[in-house]
This record gives C-alpha cells, structure tokens and sequence, in this order.
C-alpha cells in the first residue's frame, strides 16, 4: 500500500479527533475540565446520522449534530459551574449520560442502509503540488478542509482577539476577569457550549464523512478519550493539537495497512494475519495518551506543560481567585 495514500486516509481520520480536541481546547482554556467528550461525540454521531437518514440531507445531519452535541455539554456547564461540583465526576457522568442515549435513539441505525454522504473533492492548484497536494488536498471530504481553515482560527481568536483575551484571563486568574468586567459565568458557560458543538461536528464527521454508518459505542469508539489526552499532548495549541491528531491518524491507519494481504512501499506485508506485532502497534498510540494523561495530572506537571492556572476549579464571585 502506497505510504501517501495512508497518510492521506490519516488526515481523514485525524479530522474526527481534531474537531474534538480544538473544543476542548476552548471549554480548558476558560477553566472547564469537560471528560464528556466521549459522550458527546456519540450523540452527534447518532443524531447526525439518524437525521440524514430521515431528511437525506446529511448537511442537516451536522447541523442537528452539532446542536445535539452543544445542548449535552449544557449538562456539564450546569453541574460544574453553577453548582460548582467536581468536574472531573461531572464529565464522567456526561460520558455516561451520552453514551446511554446514544444506544437508544441508535436502535435500528445499524440496518437503515446507505445514505447521501457529505461531499469529497479535490482542491485545484493545490491537489497539484507533489506529494503534500496528493496527501492533503486531493479526494479529501470538504469537513478535512473545514479543519484545515479551524485550526488557525481559533488561535488567531484566542491568541490575537479582546474576546479571546478575555478567554484566557478566565481560565487563568477569573476572580481578576471578573474586577475587570468579564462575565466568568457567562465566558465558560459559552466556550463549554461550543466545545459540545465541536464534540457533535467530530461525532457526525464519521458517520457522515469518514467511516460513514452506525455501529453502536464502536463508532466512536475511544476517540473522545484520545482528543482529551491530545489537549495535554498539544499544550493547549489547537497548531499542536492538529498535528497529533494527524500523526494519531496516520498511525491508526498504517496498523490498519499493516493487516492487509498486500505490500507497503513495495515490500511484501510481514504483519498480515495479525502478526503480534500489530497488537503492539494499535496500543501503542492509546498507551501514550494513558500517560499524557497521568502526567497531566500532575500539578508539577500541568503548570510546566502550560495549563490554564484555573483549570478544574470552580468559581464563586467574591471568594478569593486560587
């Protein structure tokens, strides 16, 4: 199998996690610790899914999807910031919560056949450059192009806008936001919300983009937990944020390669039959998260990797800013 076609394939799915990551990205840089990603991305999938099914428009799938995902994330916003309960439990909860309604409004998904999908095209000029133009830019679904313009603008709003200045200082010192006039409140409840949105977009990006169809928990299966750990992995950049989802992807997609009664670059394939080092390869990228995660932990840690200094910790106006 050609390695540009694998890439290639590994931006596809490296799209599903990025859409993922850059919400969680938004949700931690106003100081919310959301695990629900899971949970959400599910109930886009489902809703996406089931609403192109119904419509046979699967733009009106994304559109429902991405609501389904926002309205969930409401869930957290609630429990976390204006109960101020743990987040940690919160989200885990909202995994849960996500997942259970996905598998009922899933029910009989699996059988509904095939369904308009959301279109793949070629970028001219672009699709013409050696070897990136073949990887990136030909026979690509329009949501890889969607990601493509997402990644720089959401640094440019976090990093160059009053509104993402704003955002920054709520996740860093909101007792100081808030004597400045920024609505902490209102600034995580929003970014929380548009997390969950993000979370639905990556949900219906595989059932309506890249691995089109319904399959229950496996069609997302464990890809919120990795977006949550690339957060950690990307320092809170979505720029490093797309980069590893591309890499988890690419990896993802050449152990899938590696299975297949064929050759890579030329070379008869040593792997084919479930060689045992192909079990070693899928773990592979799920253990580096586990410890990602583990080490973003850490407090040591967490303020070396440059999280937001008020993650996870809720706020109440008048007590004194941690």
């Amino acid at each position: 199998m050609d390695l540009q076609l694998i890439m290639a394939a590994g931006i596809g799915v490296g799209t599903i996690l990025l859409f993922a990551a850059v919400g969680e990205i938004l949700a931690e840089r106003a100081g919310v610790l959301n695990l629900g990603v899971e949970g959400m991305m599910l109930i886009g999938a489902v809703t996406g899914y089931a609403t192109a099914v119904s419509t046979g428009n699967p733009w009106l799938g994304v559109l429902v999807a991405m609501l389904a995902g926002g309205l969930l994330s409401l869930f957290h916003a609630v429990v976390a910031i204006t109960f101020r309960a743990d987040q940690v439990v919160s989200g885990l909860a909202l995994t849960f919560l996500g997942t259970g309604l996905a598998s009922v409004l899933g029910e009989g998904l699996s059988s509904a056949g095939s369904i308009s999908l959301l279109p793949r095209f070629s970028i001219p000029l672009l699709s013409q450059v050696p070897v990136l133009g073949t990887i990136a830019f030909t026979d690509q679904s329009i949501m890889v192009y969607v990601g493509y313009l997402l990644v720089p603008a959401t640094w440019y709003w976090i990093n160059r806008t009053r509104p993402g200045l704003n955002l920054r200082s709520v996740g860093e010192e909101p007792a100081a936001a808030d004597a400045l006039g920024v609505d902490v409140y209102a600034t995580r409840y929003r970014y929380t919300f548009l997390g969950g949105v993000l979370a639905g977009l990556a949900g219906a990006t595989i059932t309506l983009a890249i691995q089109p169809g319904w399959f229950g928990a496996l069609t997302v299966n464990g890809r919120g937990w990795i977006a949550v750990g690339l957060v950690i992995f990307a320092q809170w950049s979505p720029f490093r944020a797309a980069l590893g989802s591309y890499l988890f992807g690419a990896v993802v997609q050449l152990t899938l390669a590696m299975q297949l009664p064929a050759t890579i670059l030329g070379i008869p394939n040593p792997f084919f039959e479930y060689h045992p080092n192909t079990f070693f390869l899928e773990m592979l990228p799920y253990a580096l998260v586990l410890l990602a995660l583990v080490a973003g932990s850490r407090e040591a840690m967490r303020k070396r990797l440059g999280a937001p200094a008020a993650l996870g910790v809720p706020y109440a106006r008048g007590e004194r800013g941690r």
